[in-house]
């Protein structure tokens, strides 16, 4: 059975700031992965329960699929008894793909995550699939190709949560780094499409999405990269 892991942040706040995760941009994943028959992780830095941002459930965030995890008792139960990410062996080569979801608690916790980048490096420098949404990209700052030296995202076409996009919800103050920015300094070729709007890349093994609106097509690029 193909097996997918969907990694969450365990962060509740930024600098002060209620956050967690961006409950769209894991429920969305996860029933169209259910679809699929995928056996489905859900994992978490800290492992135990997730905590969701809550203005991903406010008037025009909270998707059906959103609703319809809350309501969940089988998703809620993974959501609330996460798998610690160090607990997972992603070099045993039963995991096919691991995907991260966003929320503004990753960037306190995506980064400086010895397990966490272990985990992405593994999985990448496998040919496994290794995907992130918004700001899930956070994850792909620290990582490493498989020289050790090159930035993972170097001379990748990727996309993430736009810096135009972060002043807008205003936390371009409280983020340690501006996403899209950080991903270009890198060396990365970083391609947005306007705000709020779906992008997903594809290169190689590294499939990259802008924003929650960037969930379905990210979601559904794993699904077409497992079945080829």
């Amino acid at each position: 059975m193909t097996k997918v892991v969907l990694v969450c942040t365990s962060a509740t706040e930024l600098q002060g700031h209620p956050t967690g995760l961006w409950i769209e941009e894991l429920a969305c994943p996860y029933y169209l992965f259910k679809e699929q028959g995928y056996e489905i992780v859900i994992a978490s830095p800290a492992g135990g329960p997730v905590p969701i941002d809550g203005a991903s459930l406010g008037e025009g965030f909270f998707t059906e699929e959103a609703k319809k995890f809350m309501h969940d008792a089988k998703a809620i139960g993974m959501l609330s008894h996460s798998v610690k990410v160090e607990d997972i062996d992603f070099g045993a080569g039963d995991i096919d793909a691991i995907v991260t979801a966003g929320g503004h608690g990753t960037v306190v916790d995506f980064n400086g995550n010895p397990a966490l980048k272990s985990a992405l490096e593994t999985m990448y420098n496998s040919d496994k699939i290794l995907a992130s949404i918004c700001h899930g990209p956070n994850c792909l700052v620290d990582c490493m190709q498989a020289d050790g030296k090159t930035p993972l995202v170097s001379g990748k076409t990727v996309t993430g949560f736009a810096d135009t996009e972060e002043a807008a919800v205003q936390l371009d103050s409280k983020v340690p780094f501006l996403l899209e920015s950080k991903l270009k300094e890198l060396g990365a070729n970083y391609v947005k499409a306007d705000d709020w709007n779906s992008k997903c890349c594809v290169d190689g093994n590294l499939i990259t999405g802008q924003n929650p609106q960037s969930s379905a097509a990210v979601a559904k690029a794993v699904i077409e990269g497992l079945s080829a």
